[in-house]
């Protein structure tokens, strides 16, 4: 890949530089990627420093279970969701006291799409456990295309948070 586009594993390096350098942790919770956030970040040796736990929950249950998501929300708004994003985040910090947090849940495809949240709708979260912020994505491409593209916007939010900036508008 080219300097404008990042890999994976150069997003999650310097996530842990910058994570490194201010002494803090972060914590991942995930649907739609299936731990893949956490697999970039733990492809970076000395990552147990920087990196306290990832939820893969990929059923609405696991999200109430592990991470406290309000079972209400699931009729209300669906699990893709900026409610739903925005509690994932939370109930993964409450979970592991990380600093940093990111959750993300979308529909990857090739099915489960709708008129209102077409197949590529990903909802990700990011908080740092005083500002909580969120964003709609529409990714193209095929399911892994989908899942990549989630797995680079989730680091880079990231990466602006600690910068402090706000991830959503990037």
């Amino acid at each position: 890949m080219n300097a404008e586009f990042p890999s994976l594993t150069q997003l999650a390096a310097r996530l842990g530089e910058m994570l490194s350098a201010s002494g803090a942790q972060v914590t991942t919770a995930e649907s739609c990627t299936g731990g893949g956030i956490a697999e970039a970040i733990t492809r970076i040796a000395g990552s147990s420093a920087w990196f306290e736990a990832g939820f893969v929950t990929y059923s609405n249950q696991q999200k109430t279970r592990q991470l406290g998501v309000p079972e209400g929300l699931f009729a209300t708004v669906g699990a893709v969701s900026r409610e739903v994003v925005e509690a994932m985040v939370r109930g993964a910090q409450a979970q592991s006291e990380a600093r940093y947090a990111a959750a993300v849940s979308g529909i990857a495809g090739p099915g489960g799409g709708s008129a209102d949240k077409p197949v590529g709708t990903v909802w990700i979260a990011w908080g740092d456990g005083k500002q909580l912020f969120s964003r709609r994505f529409q990714f193209p491409g095929s399911r892994d295309d989908v899942r990549a593209q989630t797995v680079a916007a989730a680091l880079s939010g990231l990466l602006r948070l600690l910068a402090q900036e706000n991830p959503s508008a990037g």
